[in-house]
């Protein structure tokens, strides 16, 4: 028999007041290791583990690769590295970026599965779009728990309700009923070998162990030809290659040969990015045309070339048209901006 004595947690928008409102309330016979990826930027300081400690009274450290993970000591990923636990440690590596984010939650979620198993406790909290969703279908099928943060109570819904979607038999929790029911889930005794769906869920360790692999860089699993899922029709936003699909029980992802990793809302997202950065540049060099077009019209008028002007002045007046309509089409893009990050209804 075992306990579960890991707590994984995964926030991204709004995540800093939904860790400190959480971490503040754990209670202090918590005898468990708690790893957290909040989604950071790569410029972001070194502030968050002590914001982090302030909020729970325990020791709160970015950890350095093979860091042994103790319990009763919380982790956070640092700014753009992946956080992997590996056999009782915990590595830090740039690895290749998973859904936009490095840190990711998912990385973290697998690797914590594939060594853990039942022991793991995984908790999605507030976010945008559907980082978490794969690596918490992981924790599930290795015989670990789920919380989920209640959509209701969360600042940003998306993530939480993505979660759900997959892990319906999550718990479903407001961040004062998470304490409590995470030192009730540590108190269990559990099957060290208890898993939720068998061979499937065995499957799915194996999975998640080769991408995790990858998250790490091992040159043997990136190089290994024989690959999980089928090759699509997509290219990786991030390097161009050849994305691979990978469906869990109807949640479909990508992953190019080197590692970049999508989920598909994900990689809608960055495909919608690249179409509206080169309208963006569509509309530059309308602009900047339609100013050089009335140049040249300027100047042919003070050299009395009255029908070269008038051709010129009718090409500026059709390329400013033209840049308004493209203007135009993109300021309803941006004013929809918001739509895309909530679950379609």
């Amino acid at each position: 028999m075992a306990r579960r004595d890991l707590v994984v947690i995964g926030a991204s928008a709004g995540g800093i007041e939904a860790l400190q409102q959480l971490l503040a309330a754990l209670p202090t016979e918590l005898d468990a290791g708690v790893l957290i990826v909040l989604h950071t930027s790569r410029h972001a300081g070194a502030m968050l583990p002590a914001i982090l400690q302030r909020a729970s009274g325990r020791e709160t450290i970015h950890p350095e690769d093979h860091t042994p993970i103790e319990k009763r000591k919380i982790y956070i990923a640092p700014p753009d590295y992946h956080m992997l636990v590996e056999d009782g440690v915990l590595r830090v590596i740039q690895g290749p970026r998973e859904n936009l984010h490095r840190p990711a939650i998912d990385p973290l979620f697998r690797s914590a599965a594939t060594y853990y198993g039942p022991r793991v406790i995984g908790i999605i909290l507030t976010g945008l779009l559907d980082d978490g969703t794969s690596g918490l279908m992981v924790v599930r099928a290795a015989g670990g728990a789920a919380i989920v943060q209640d959509p209701e109570t969360a600042l940003f819904a998306s993530m939480p309700r993505s979660a759900l979607a997959q892990v319906p038999d999550a718990r479903v929790l407001s961040l004062a009923q998470m304490p409590e029911a995470i030192l009730t889930l540590t108190h269990e005794e559990i099957p060290v070998d208890l898993t939720v769906n068998g061979r499937a869920s065995k499957a799915v360790q194996h999975q998640a162990f080769e991408e995790t692999r990858i998250s790490e860089m091992d040159m043997s699993e990136i190089e290994n030809e024989d690959r999980p899922g089928r090759p699509s029709a997509f290219g990786c936003p991030d390097c161009g290659g050849v994305l691979w699909e990978l469906e869990e029980n109807g949640f479909v992802r990508y992953r190019c040969r080197v590692g970049h990793a999508y989920t598909a809302r994900n990689l809608g997202a960055e495909q919608r990015h690249a179409v509206e950065t080169a309208l963006w540049s569509a509309l530059r060099a309308l602009e900047e045309s339609a100013s050089m077009f009335q140049r040249m019209a300027d100047r042919a008028e003070d050299m009395h070339s009255d029908r070269t002007a008038q051709q010129y002045q009718e090409r500026a007046a059709n390329t400013s048209a033209n840049a308004k309509v493209l203007r135009d089409f993109l300021v309803q893009v941006n004013q929809g901006d918001g739509d895309w990050f909530e679950e379609p209804s």
